[in-house]
């Protein structure tokens, strides 16, 4: 699905301002959040004009789809961010495909992702997926498990564990979302205590319909798509 280009930078520096008003909110600098562009669906020609807006972040649900969009999108200098259930017979194909694994929800994948050749000599990006959604079919580390799986990957060699990441449960309104973010805040807070004030930098909450929500209570990443690509297409 394309979108025009002059409407897709203008949703882009709509959803900029949107980053910047929550920032101030929470007394923060809009710097300290990177967008992630989820361009699952969207065409490698309305990445490309995000790409020449400023947008250096994209995010793909699907292996197959990243590598559908690879030949278009081999000139980009960007970061392209795993952010669906990663299946263990695909990690693989995915190493070589990601810069960052964002949906790591268990030890067998991580493993896997650590066996896996890498093109690049260094370590592979990770962040480990909380649940935070109660419905059963949806992916994630529960709480519980956090502590001995943080622990677990980050003797892995070939992996750098850098946060964690989680997705509520959808409401019409963003508001009732905040208690899942904070909730996600505190798991990663309480990691800290045991590993020191610079582990886990990193956490990834947010979408189009609620990221102001999420950068108030901490997010450094926020994954956006519709409001910046449109409704979604098919893949």
């Amino acid at each position: 699905m394309s979108a025009k280009p002059a409407a897709l930078v203008e949703n882009l520096e709509w959803v900029r301002e949107r980053i910047s008003v929550a920032a101030v909110r929470a007394g923060r600098r809009a710097g300290e959040i990177t967008l992630i562009a989820v361009s699952k669906t969207h065409s490698a020609g309305n990445i490309q004009q995000l790409y020449e807006a400023g947008v250096r972040h994209f995010g793909e649900n699907r292996v197959q789809e990243r590598e559908s969009k690879l030949s278009q999108t081999t000139g980009l200098q960007a970061d392209w961010h795993m952010i669906g259930h990663l299946q263990k017979n695909k990690a693989a194909r995915a190493v070589q495909l990601f810069s960052s694994i964002d949906s790591v929800d268990s030890l067998a994948v991580a493993e896997r992702l650590d066996r896996a050749p890498a093109e690049s000599a260094s370590r592979l990006r990770v962040l480990i997926e909380v649940k935070l959604d109660p419905e059963p079919a949806k992916s994630g580390a529960v709480a519980q498990e956090l502590p001995p799986l943080v622990a677990a990957i980050s003797r892995l060699p070939h992996l750098e564990l850098r946060g964690l990441m989680g997705i509520p449960p959808y409401f019409d309104n963003p508001e009732e979302a905040r208690p899942f973010f904070r909730h996600l805040r505190e798991l990663r807070d309480a990691l800290r205590a045991e590993m020191g004030p610079e582990a886990l930098p990193v956490l990834s909450m947010g979408m189009s319909h609620d990221f102001e929500i999420a950068i108030e209570e901490g997010a450094t990443e926020i994954r956006v798509g519709t409001a910046l690509f449109g409704a979604r297409g098919e893949p």
